[in-house]
């Protein structure tokens, strides 16, 4: 095929500090890095919430002595132009020959195009579309069943585990809380099952997956008594606040309020159903503020360096984190915990990542057909209320 010459764009790093060494595939082509790639990645590097994904990056860069860096006196002559465009004037006016731009940013995809720059997306960031929605939790009839997954037959669903199949004829109750419909049903026989350590719900907003994982989380380490759960997490990734955080005044539980409102809105609701009394300070309080030897809610920085046990963990919105941000969190997790992870791949708010590529999907992609693993997509049409119905119904 001879010889290719890759330009990378700094979103590139960021998904896969390793990018470098797979486009290079031993001596067969040459990797080059625009200077504005450098200066972004110094910006990014006092980012709390990719910092240490920088630092790889960065490492990557160090130990690769045969990159080549573009022109950083071309590069200062560009003035106030956007990262994008001085990465696309860059890749233009340095000398290669057939410069192929590796960016996952659809704009400057869209850019490249224009000035007749042969662009691709990186791969390994996009190796399929979406598991996550594809891969619901069951089967088709005919079709061998992966360890944890649903088939239906007789018109009944069959839940096949690493242990025993079974028809799941029965109804959960949990805290109070009472499916709605099979498919939640189906979700807390999965967040229950003594043998599943690490479970993933895709489902859009108003199918209740939150609702249903914090009910099962009280339920495991409150009122069950054969296991070892004695506390909650609740981790969750705030990208739209990122570095800005540590400006808020407070606590971490009190800057993290304005971005999990919702979470302690739905725990005084199961509250309401059924006293959870040990997971807040003063229950007679309007704040229900929540008991952190019990309760705990984190931004997942907090959680690196951490070594969690016999506790459940809840993952919010999975689908805004990167595959080397989910990798990292759940190796923190010892003995005795069992994790549940919420997401939504059709709602990606990092910009850095997309419906195909996010940690939400990768978990799915690699761990399916894990005997301590099972995912499912929550569907239905009851949900949050008759308005939310509608819109889900009818696709709006």
């Amino acid at each position: 095929m001879g010889q290719k010459n890759f330009v990378l764009d700094t979103n590139v790093l960021i998904e896969n500090p390793k990018c470098i060494t797979a486009l290079r595939n031993g001596v067969e082509n040459n990797v080059h890095l625009p200077y504005t790639v450098i200066t972004e990645l110094d910006k990014l590097k006092r980012d709390p919430r990719i910092g240490h994904i920088v630092s790889q990056a960065v490492r990557s860069i160090l130990k690769d002595d045969k990159i080549s860096i573009l022109s950083p006196e071309f590069a200062e002559k560009l003035g106030s132009l956007s990262p994008d465009d001085r990465i696309l004037k860059e890749t233009l006016n340095a000398s290669i020959d057939d410069p192929i731009l590796v960016t996952n940013d659809r704009i400057l995809q869209i850019k490249a195009g224009i000035h007749n720059l042969t662009w691709e997306e990186y791969k390994d960031s996009d190796p399929f579309r979406s598991d996550s929605q594809m891969y619901t939790g069951f089967v088709d009839e005919g079709e061998t069943p992966y360890v944890n997954s649903f088939r239906w037959e007789n018109g009944a669903p069959v839940f096949y585990g690493s242990k025993e199949n079974k028809t799941i004829s029965y109804t959960h109750e949990v805290w109070g809380v009472k499916p709605r419909n099979i498919y939640q049903n189906l979700a807390l026989e999965l967040m229950l099952n003594n043998e599943i350590n690490l479970v993933s719900i895709q489902s859009e907003a108003g199918y209740g997956k939150t609702f249903l994982a914090l009910a099962s989380a009280l339920y495991l380490a409150l009122e069950k008594k054969d296991n070892p759960f004695d506390k909650v997490y609740l981790v969750k990734p705030i990208w739209e606040i990122g570095a800005k955080m540590g400006f808020l005044p407070g606590s971490v539980e009190e800057k993290m309020q304005p971005y999990v409102r919702y979470v302690r809105d739905l725990t005084v609701k199961l509250h309401e159903q059924r006293p959870a009394n040990r997971i807040f300070m003063d229950t007679d309080s309007e704040k229900f503020r929540f008991n952190q030897k019990k309760f705990e809610i984190l931004p997942i920085a907090y959680i690196r360096g951490m070594n969690l046990e016999n506790c459940v963990v809840i993952i919010d919105e999975m689908q805004n984190m990167s595959r080397s941000e989910v990798r990292s969190l759940l190796t923190r997790m010892g003995e005795g915990v069992k994790c549940i992870c919420l997401g939504d791949t059709r709602q990606v708010d990092n910009p850095y990542l997309n419906e195909s590529n996010n940690g939400l999907n990768w978990v799915v992609k690699k761990l399916r057909n894990n005997k301590e693993y099972a995912h499912m997509v929550l569907k239905g049409e009851r949900s949050r209320g008759p308005i939310t119905d509608l819109v889900l119904k009818t696709g709006l």
